[in-house]
């Protein structure tokens, strides 16, 4: 048009807003690779478990906090990075998430001893809080067209990471000497820590207030005394007083800082905002599909690895069994869009049963047809399918019920509820197998039954997921307490991208 204005679907786009879509889009995608990035993190480690005890000279307890310690300080940083997302502002929170991460695979790869091993490892749990403040900076400066696509593929980033982490870290191992997964992972956050600084713009803080120091102090106590009960409990057994101790004060604190938060001016959480039934419900539902995704990770890899001898194991490399997982990860990415087309027809409230129900499918495949590795691997991508579909929409109902300056710190909780499930799946799925041994031609193994009967636990999880998103009640229209997101060009003529 003679004045340089394009019209489309009768509005007006000035060349400007044409750069700002451009600019979105690569920031999206930005964080989209720094949501993997810090995803395959966790899982780098995995290949190198039974060897940790000879290689960092500890006892296999001991070597067993090298995992551990990291899934607690996830959990402990989602919902404490979400707050300061509001309140800082997202991209300077993902610059220090992505700095953490570096920082944690530097010390990794200088260990050669348990304790700076479990330094680094801790650095990047606490990395984890990049993924809830990077979906809640999708929800401000995506194209509008773009926002469900956005959130989903960030979303599937959780499973993706995980499921190529494995196959990766384990050739690495195989192939260089074990640090090098660790300089893997520095280059990775080095190039993320870049392209945030200079591409992801930096929209303005959407809450006023202050951290409340207190409030986080008693989370981190309260959640690493429950979540260890529940991931050394095994271990140390279910009755232990050990056990019972950590989970009584982890409880007692939580408790306490709950009445905390209510009586709060500045809370970490606001208890009331989750309490309303969308929320509630819906941070219910994904504790249950967050268990359904763990079990998989657990049993599939297990069974995959068993030595023939057993009469039922497949007998495959630690590599093989990485391959025969890693392509669920890529379903989870080829589900995102989908998602994002269920949400615009139907609504996340929908879209997250049709996920939690696909869910189920893919482990009742498993418990029917778990035979040969492809028959695993159709099971697989078919309960990957259903997180990649389910775990986008959690997030979109979450951020749909409070306003736009709790955005962070609801999405915070939600993961951090997410990670509560993951957690849970772990120990329930140990315990299933370790009280079901027996001793054969391929050594001392779980039976046969007690993998049947994992997958049917992970069916019913996810089945239980779909029951709860049900009560969610629906919604027409957005509440009148919530803030409509800015456009991209707002979002972005904000502040425009420093390296700052």
């Amino acid at each position: 048009m003679p004045d340089g204005t394009t019209r489309t679907t009768g509005s007006t786009t000035t060349p400007a807003q044409d750069r700002h879509g451009g600019t979105a889009r690569l920031a999206v995608g930005v964080v989209c690779a720094g949501g993997f990035t810090v995803s395959l993190t966790q899982t780098l480690v995995i290949p190198l478990q039974g060897d940790l005890p000879r290689l960092l000279g500890a006892s296999p307890a001991d070597a067993g906090w090298v995992v551990t310690i990291t899934l607690l300080a996830a959990a402990v940083a989602m919902p404490i990075a979400g707050r300061l997302g509001d309140l800082l502002g997202k991209q300077r929170v993902l610059l220090a998430s992505a700095a953490l991460l570096l920082l944690g695979s530097v010390v990794s790869g200088l260990s050669t001893s348990l304790a700076p091993m479990l330094a680094g490892r801790l650095l990047q749990g606490l990395a984890m809080g990049f993924i809830p403040v990077g979906i809640a900076l999708l929800r401000e400066v995506s194209p509008p067209e773009l926002t469900h696509t956005a959130v989903a593929a960030m979303s599937a980033t959780l499973g993706v990471g995980g499921a190529i982490g494995l196959p990766l870290a384990a050739w690495a191992t195989q192939t260089f000497d074990w640090h090098a997964v660790f300089w893997l992972a520095a280059l990775l956050a080095a190039a993320l820590l870049v392209a945030v600084a200079v591409l992801v713009p930096r929209p303005p803080a959407r809450a006023a207030g202050r951290l409340d120091v207190v409030g986080a102090v008693l989370l981190a106590v309260g959640l690493v005394g429950v979540l260890l009960a529940v991931s050394q409990g095994h271990e140390w057994g279910w009755t232990s007083p050990r056990t019972l101790t950590s989970v009584c004060v982890g409880v007692a604190v939580l408790l306490v800082w709950g009445v905390h938060q209510v009586r709060s001016d500045d809370p970490l959480v606001d208890l009331r905002a989750s309490a309303q039934r969308p929320v509630l419900l819906t941070n219910v539902a994904a504790v249950a599909i967050g268990f359904g995704m763990m079990a998989q990770s657990i049993v599939v890899p297990q069974l995959l690895q068993l030595p023939a001898a057993t009469g039922f194991g497949l007998d495959q490399s630690i590599l093989a069994a990485g391959l025969w997982m890693a392509p669920g990860g890529l379903v989870m990415m080829a589900f995102a869009p989908v998602s994002s087309r269920l949400m615009s027809a139907l609504g996340p409230r929908s879209t997250l049963m049709i996920g939690a129900g696909v869910l189920a499918v893919g482990y009742l495949v498993a418990f029917a047809m778990a035979h040969e590795p492809w028959q695993l691997l159709i099971a697989s991508s078919i309960a990957s399918a259903g997180v990649g579909i389910g775990y986008a929409a959690m997030p979109t109902l979450i951020m749909g019920a409070v306003p736009l300056s709790q955005a962070a710190s609801a999405v915070g909780l939600n993961a951090l509820m997410r990670s509560v499930g993951t957690t849970t799946a772990a120990a329930v799925m140990t315990t299933v197998l370790a009280s079901n041994l027996v001793a054969g031609p391929g050594g001392v193994h779980a039976t046969e039954g007690a993998y049947r009967a994992c997958f049917l636990i992970g069916a019913a999880a996810a089945l239980l997921g779909v029951a709860l998103t049900a009560l969610v009640p629906r919604r027409t229209s957005a509440p009148d307490h919530v803030q409509a997101a800015p456009t991209p060009a707002e979002a972005l003529e904000a502040e425009a991208p420093t390296a700052g």
